[in-house]
This record gives C-alpha cells, structure tokens and sequence, in this order.
C-alpha cells in the first residue's frame, strides 16, 4: 500500500478500466430538456454536480420518510425537549447531543472540577459540556451572527453546507481510486448508510467527515500542509480525530521513510503535517485538565460521565452473545437499533476485505481500520454503532466500484428504494428507537 493514489484517474476525470462513460457522471447530466452540464459555472465545479444532486435528493427524500414517520407515530410529542421531543418533528434532530452543542454555542463553557454523584448508578461524576468538544458550536454561534439565524437553526444550516463538503470530498477520494462514477455513487451511498440521519441534525459529524475526507484527499495528492492544518482543525471538532491524525503522521512517516517519495516530496511538508496534526486535540484536553484541575479530566468525564471508553472490545462482545440468544442484559440495550449494529459488525469483516483487495492509500487504510478498532473496541451506546462507523466513509470505496458497473435504471430503482428505506433504518431508528 502506497501513499500515493491508487490510479490515474482525478477528482472530475474519467478512470480507466471499464467505469463506463465518465462523462455523464461529472458536469453533463441531464434531468429532462435540462443539461446541467451547460450551466454556467467553473470548471472546477461541474465535477461535482452529479454526486451532490445525487446526495441531495436522496437525503431529502430519507428526511421526508422520516418526517411522515414521526407524524404518524406522535411518540416524539410526550417526550421531553432534551430527550427526543418537542413541538415539531424538526425538533427532535436538535434534541440528545444537539441539546449540549445548542448549550455550548450559546453559553460556552463553564467547566468545574469533576463532580461525583450518589454510587450505585450507570454514572459517577456529573456530566459536563466540556465533552463536547468546540469547532461546531463555534460554527453554530458565529453563522448565527452572521445570518441573524437562531442558534437551532444555524446548527441545521452548519451541518446540512458540511454534508455537502463532505459528500465532494468523498466524491473526490473515490473518484481517484475509481473513476468518477464510482465516486458520484459513493456520495449517494453515504446519503443512505445506516446512521446517516445524523447529517442533517445538530451533530457534529457533517463536519468532521468533511474535513476527514478532504484531509485524506490532500494526503493522497501530497498536499501536507494543507493535510496537517485539517488535521489540526478536526482535533477541535470530535476526540475521534485521533484516527484522522494518526492516518496522517503515518503516510507523512512512510513518505519521509522512504528516499525517493523524500526527494520527490520533499522533507518540510511532511514533518509540518506530523507536528501540527495533533495540536488541535492535545491543544484541547490539556485545557479541559487545566480548567478542571485534573490533566486527565476529559478521558475520566467521558468515562464516568457518559460510560465511554476503550475497552478492547468486550462490551461488543457482550452484545453480540446477548443478542444472538435473544437477551438484553448488557448496558444500554435498545432492540432495534442493537439489531442493525449487530448486522453492521458482521458486514464489517466482507467490507474490509474488499476495500483491502482495491489496494488504497495507506491514508484511507490506516484512517478507516483504527476507526472500525476504536468503535468495536470502546464500551459505549452500542445503537449507535451506525453511527460511529459513518466517518469510516473508504469502506464505500468497493461497493461504489461494483456498482459503477451497472446501468442507471439499475442505479436509479436501488437508490430510490434505499432513500425511501432510510427514513426509517437511518433516522427514525436512531431518533426514535434508541438515543443517537
């Protein structure tokens, strides 16, 4: 495995070996007598046309199914504001995380010692916004200045503008490896993986899987600055960028390694992509120990106060061996959502291979494995494992391939039926039937 991209195909270029007509996949579709392909817009953009449309209305069509859910089922309207409820069935995509992101954007922190609570229970310490860490609210608050927007609705407006982002970027790594049509599928594929009801909800994930998709990105065309500052910038935006950054010090290491990719690539890039990608999220957890009294404060809160933290797996093992004879005696059962982690972790293996058998950037394979390692091996809300495996987004890397391969009627009646699907197995799952 390689640092470089995998084949001689660009973001917006047609690759080679049988992706079929590249072209109807960048600027040129066709919806109708409308040519998209002759809007008058950059070049550099017409690339991205297809797989944001394709993106877009997949997740509209998903958000509506799961608006006609909510409606029908009411549960959402006797539960209270914080935990899954409220007025409208818009609410409820600000509700759980998004009450604290909500809460730090308009309050910012306030943190205090680490406060124990009465024994006996699930947790031990009284939680704290400090968790949550501060890019997205930052963008919640300041889009709210700008745009005069109320804090709800400017964290829906941040998230749904990142998905975009993040849907170019994956767009943009796949087409390198694939060929554009594999890339403009892969987009619509994360529109509808399980967890993704989330993008377009007061969480922080949009944001991360953007800068994560774009950093890879830059890795692969050896862009390290530009790597090493995004790197920096997803280490203020969730404690999961310690894959990210670890993916990148490595390919920077291999590259620095080895005398030719040194010659051709040079020394100072490198070593500034490894130096500055860790600083963001060193930078701060030393603040929260330094703010709490404690330096080990934020890992001892997560623990203690939300129940996270790594355990090498024996929590998935323990939900694995409960659900396979039908029992729920584990931590934080919820049945139907349980249900489709269990199925999501029995994929696992069969995706792996087949994105290892594509031979991708060493990037995309360390960033994606120590993302599976981190979320199989950390005790946490299992439910939600949809949802933590959806920054994993190279193991769309094989099926977008296969894929590429069929005709568009094909294409258009799977992603129809999956978009309408997901409404339920994307979000009304984890809004309604867990706690995302």
């Amino acid at each position: 495995m390689s640092t470089t991209s995998a084949g001689p195909a660009t973001a917006g270029t047609p690759a080679s070996g049988g992706q079929g007509d590249g072209s109807r996949w960048t600027g040129r579709l066709s919806l109708g007598r409308l040519s998209l392909g002759r809007l008058p817009l950059p070049p550099a953009v017409r690339p991205y046309l297809a797989p944001l449309l394709l993106y877009g209305v997949t997740k509209l069509v998903g958000l509506t199914v799961f608006a006609v859910l909510l409606d029908r089922s009411g549960d959402y309207r006797g539960k209270q504001p914080r935990f899954g409820g409220g007025e409208h069935w818009w609410d409820v995509l600000g509700t759980w995380d998004g009450w604290w992101y909500l809460q730090v954007a308009e309050k910012g922190y306030d943190p205090h010692p680490l406060q124990p609570l009465a024994p006996g229970g699930v947790f031990t310490v009284k939680q704290d916004s400090v968790a949550f860490f501060p890019l997205y609210p930052a963008l919640i608050r300041m889009v709210s200045q700008v745009t005069g927007l109320g804090l709800y609705g400017s964290g829906i407006l941040v998230s749904v503008l990142a998905s975009f982002v993040a849907a170019a970027g994956i767009y943009a790594v796949i087409s390198l490896l694939a060929g554009v049509r594999a890339g403009t599928i892969a987009a619509g594929l994360w529109a509808v993986a399980p967890g993704a009801g989330v993008e377009w909800a007061v969480y922080s994930e949009s944001v991360f899987v953007a800068i994560a998709a774009w950093c890879c990105h830059c890795v692969m065309k050896h862009h390290w600055k530009a790597a090493g500052v995004l790197a920096f910038v997803a280490g203020l935006n969730r404690p999961t960028s310690a894959v990210l950054i670890g993916a990148v010090g490595l390919a920077a290491l291999v590259t620095l390694a080895r005398r030719d990719s040194r010659r051709e690539h040079g020394v100072a890039g490198p070593v500034f992509a490894m130096v500055t990608a860790p600083l963001g999220l060193l930078g701060y957890v030393a603040w929260v120990g330094l703010r709490m009294g404690d330096l080990t404060a934020y890992f001892t809160l997560q623990r203690e106060g939300w129940a996270h933290f790594f355990d090498y797996g024996a929590h998935t093992l323990d939900v694995l061996g409960n659900t396979a004879v039908g029992r729920r005696d584990y931590l934080f059962a919820f049945s139907v959502p349980d249900l489709i982690g269990v199925q999501l972790v029995l994929a696992l293996p069969f995706l792996l291979t087949l994105m290892l058998r594509k031979r991708p950037p060493l990037v995309l394979t360390a960033y994606t494995l120590a993302t599976v390692v981190t979320v199989l091996g950390t005790q946490q809300m299992f439910a939600n494992t949809s949802r933590y495996l959806l920054p994993a987004f190279p193991l769309l890397l094989a099926p977008a391939a296969a894929m590429s391969r069929l005709r568009l009627p094909s294409l258009i009646v799977f992603f129809t039926t999956a978009a309408v699907a997901s409404g339920w197995y994307a979000h009304y799952v984890i809004f309604e039937l867990g706690i995302p």
